[in-house]
């Protein structure tokens, strides 16, 4: 079974970030938030093609359900400057 803080390491593995946090106990659904500067540019779609392509066929294989929000660190700046 896959723990969050492996999940978290395959991504930042494969993934230049700034942040990752993963959330999940039932070692088959995740949720995910990551940042990275990779994410500049790509729209939404594109960003999660990113992380699907760090984590290879551990989507296939290990991961039943990954929920993901991704930011640029920009945006993720501009987030956390309304908390």
């Amino acid at each position: 079974m896959l723990s969050a803080e492996a999940l978290k390491n395959y991504i930042t593995q494969g993934l230049t970030c700034e942040h990752v946090q993963v959330l999940g106990d039932d070692g088959q659904h995740f949720e995910a938030v990551i940042v990275s500067p990779l994410f500049v540019g790509k729209n939404m779609v594109q960003q999660h093609q990113l992380v699907y392509q760090a984590l290879g066929g551990r989507m296939h294989e290990e991961i039943h359900a990954l929920s993901m929000r991704t930011f640029t660190p920009e945006a993720w700046a501009r987030l956390n400057a309304t908390l």
